[in-house]
C-alpha cells in the first residue's frame, strides 16, 4: 500500500474543527496512539468531550510557529471547509497524514493521498485510488480499481462497484450504491440510498433509484466585458 505521507518522529497532531465528524477521527487518532494537542475552529466550542485545548481560528495565529514539526489534520465533514483548509495545509508546508481506522482493511495494493480519513468498518479493494483529503464513512465498501479524486465524501455505508471515478469534492449519500464501471463528476450530490446506473455529467443534485437529476446546480458565468 502506498500511503502518504513519510513517517516522523512526532504522534501527536492538531486537528482543525471539533464537532460529530472530528469526534470519529478523534477516537480513531487515539486507538492508534495518536496524541491530540489541540483544536481549531472559528470560536470554542460548546462541550468538550475530550477536554482538547482551544487554540483559535487557524486563520488569526501564526499556523507555522504553533504547528511545528507535528501532524495536521482537517477533521470536518464539509467538502468546502476541507478544501480550504488542505490549501492552507500546502501552503504553510504542514506535515499531513492519512488515519486508517484499525478496524478498516485497505488492500496493500491502494494508493491513499494525504490528509484522507478511512473509518470504522470500511473496506478498499484491489488497485483502488483515493485522493487527498477524502472521506470514506462507517462502512462503506470501495472495490477494485476505483479512483475517488481528491475532497470527495463518502458517507456511511454506501458501495462503489469495480471500476468507478468519483470526482473531486462530490458527496455519495449514505447507503447509496454506484454501479461498476460509471463515472460521477466533481461537485455533485448524491441523495442518501441512491442507485447510481448511468454516468453523470451535468452538475446538481441526483437522488432515487435510479439516481436523476433533482435539483440542477446552476453555471458559473464569466463577466461579460
Amino acid at each position: 500500500m502506498l500511503i502518504y505521507p513519510v513517517v516522523l518522529e512526532s504522534k501527536s497532531v492538531f486537528i482543525f474543527g471539533y464537532s460529530g465528524h472530528a469526534y470519529v477521527v478523534i477516537e480513531s487518532l487515539l486507538n492508534l496512539g495518536y496524541q491530540i494537542i489541540g483544536y481549531f475552529d472559528m470560536e470554542k466550542a460548546g462541550k468538550n468531550p475530550y477536554n482538547l485545548k482551544y487554540l483559535g481560528f487557524e486563520q488569526d495565529v501564526n499556523l507555522k510557529d504553533t504547528v511545528k514539526d507535528h501532524f495536521v489534520f482537517p477533521a470536518v465533514g464539509d467538502n468546502t471547509i476541507r478544501k480550504k483548509l488542505l490549501s492552507l495545509f500546502d501552503e504553510k508546508n504542514l506535515n499531513q497524514l492519512s488515519i486508517i481506522d484499525s478496524s478498516a482493511y485497505v488492500s496493500k495494493s491502494v494508493t491513499l493521498g494525504k490528509s484522507t480519513y478511512v473509518g470504522k468498518n470500511v473496506q478498499i479493494n484491489a488497485q483502488a485510488r483515493i485522493g487527498n483529503g477524502v472521506i470514506l464513512n462507517t462502512g462503506c465498501i470501495v472495490e477494485h480499481e476505483c479512483k475517488i479524486e481528491n475532497g470527495v465524501h463518502i458517507a456511511p455505508g454506501s458501495v462503489l462497484c469495480g471500476n468507478v471515478a468519483v470526482g473531486d469534492y462530490s458527496f455519495i449519500g449514505a447507503q447509496s450504491v454506484v454501479k461498476e464501471g460509471i463515472s460521477v463528476m466533481s461537485n455533485i450530490v448524491i441523495g442518501a440510498g441512491s442507485v447510481v446506473t448511468k454516468n453523470i455529467k451535468e452538475r446538481g443534485t441526483y437522488f432515487g433509484n435510479p439516481a436523476k437529476l433533482r435539483i440542477e446546480t446552476p453555471q458559473k458565468k464569466g463577466k461579460q466585458k
